[in-house]
């Protein structure tokens, strides 16, 4: 099943993706059950949510009652942007970087989130922004002390994500500030719409990709984690509880622009496509600081 949250003359509505004779279509679910929230986080939380979801995209099928808008973000107010860095070898090898031994862990504010067709702004304090396609977890339940063997029963489903960093912020700076150059206002686009879980067979086996102005930059496949989902959320959760519509952000692959030569780094005009398998192509274009 694949949510996405829609647009609709000036409201947001949670609507189900459809594919009807080659092209997408959009079901609004609260149409056919006006218990169905608006809000992608507390749908999440609502006991027998994504079934009562599932149901309304079955009615609306049936009914042939699409609409049209705009996406956005599929959640579009996380309490919590959680990322993993290094979480692949490869990349971690391009950054000169040691193999970590247990995941790093660094996070987002909220007010990074943007959708699907939103503009990736540059602070003008930031020369160096780079592009960083990642997997998205999306925490479905509460998770305290989680286990690995019982975490796959925490995630709701799965989403595309963009890592955006200003790695002259990132790394350049005293300390190193990875807050500072992760979490600038636009910098974690996620989309285009989240497919749960039990439509994902092998979160460890899909190709992830991220083209910039059409040329490919990343091409890997989540088979090169260091760390899986599993592992990251029972570690995340030995301190960090974890509530519905969290994001959990699992790294990037290699290929990202300041690894290399000569460096590129993102500019105003500049389009990014994040594809990964089976969950969709999320697309950003990029602008300077309005």
């Amino acid at each position: 099943m694949k949510l996405a949250k829609l647009k609709i003359e000036g409201d947001s509505r949670i609507v189900g993706v459809v594919e009807v004779d080659g092209e997408t279509r959009y079901l609004d679910l609260a149409a056919f059950d006006p218990s169905i929230p608006t809000s992608m986080r507390v749908l999440l939380a609502l006991d027998g949510g994504l079934a009562k979801a599932a149901h309304a995209i079955a009615t609306g099928l049936k009914k042939k009652a699409y609409v049209n808008g705009t996406l956005q973000a599929p959640i579009t107010n996380p309490s919590k942007v959680v990322c993993i860095g290094l979480n692949y070898r490869d990349h971690a090898i391009e950054s000169g970087a040691e193999i970590p031994t247990e995941p790093v862990v660094f996070s987002k504010f909220s007010s990074t989130v943007i959708g699907p067709g939103d503009a990736i702004e540059l602070p003008a304090v930031a020369k160096k922004v780079d592009y960083e396609a990642e997997l998205v977890v999306v925490i479905g339940k509460r998770a305290r002390r989680v286990s690995e063997a019982e975490a796959h029963k925490y995630v709701a489903g799965y989403c595309c994500g963009h890592d955006v960093s200003a790695r002259d912020w990132q790394l350049g700076r005293p300390g190193g500030q990875w807050l500072m150059g992760k979490t600038a206002d636009t910098f974690a686009p996620i989309g285009p719409w989240l497919v749960t879980a039990d439509e994902v067979t092998d979160p460890h086996n899909l190709k992830i990709a991220l083209r910039l102005n059409g040329e490919t930059m990343q091409n890997s496949s989540t088979k090169e984690f260091i760390f899986g989902i599993d592992k990251l959320i029972a570690h995340l959760t030995q301190l960090v509880t974890l509530e519905p519509g969290d994001l959990i952000f699992t790294g990037t692959p290699p290929g990202v622009g300041g690894a290399r030569k000569p460096p590129v780094w993102l500019k105003p005009g500049d389009v990014c496509e994040v594809e990964i398998e089976g969950l969709g192509v999320l697309r950003n274009p990029v602008r300077g600081e309005t």
